[in-house]
């Protein structure tokens, strides 16, 4: 199991930019993936993005794409969620996740059970 830590969320206005960061425990993180969801109140955990950590092969939601951006820095393992052009629909609480395991799965995880180990959550609220 992966220790994920969250931080970087807090209160911006409509239009502006925020930066999450997911550290992951451990000297190396040798795992498949890791990516990012949120949930907002009243409505189901969704995906925003993952990456694949050897290569750095990026996927994204629709509803997210040209506005986030996923990234990851390997010497201290973590990865990066840079939020732009930020939105009040876009307020949740910003999980990580983490894939450790390639096993038989091939290309970018996107679902929930694609992942196997969760940060505790950093709110991300927007206001308008």
């Amino acid at each position: 199991q992966v220790q994920l830590v969250e931080s970087g969320g807090g209160l911006v206005q409509a239009g502006g930019s925020l930066g999450l960061s997911c550290a992951a425990s451990g000297r190396t993180f040798s795992g498949y993936a890791m990516g990012w969801f949120r949930q907002a109140p009243r409505k189901e955990r969704e995906f925003v993005a993952a990456i694949v950590w050897s290569g750095g092969a990026t996927a994204y939601a629709d509803s997210v794409k040209g506005r986030f951006t996923i990234s990851r820095e390997g010497a201290k393992n973590t990865v990066h969620l840079q939020m732009n052009s930020l939105e009040p629909e876009d307020t949740a609480v910003y999980y990580c996740a983490a894939r450790r395991f390639l096993g038989l799965f091939s290309g970018i995880p996107r679902a929930q059970n694609d992942f196997d180990s969760w940060g505790q959550g950093t709110q991300v609220t927007v206001s308008s």
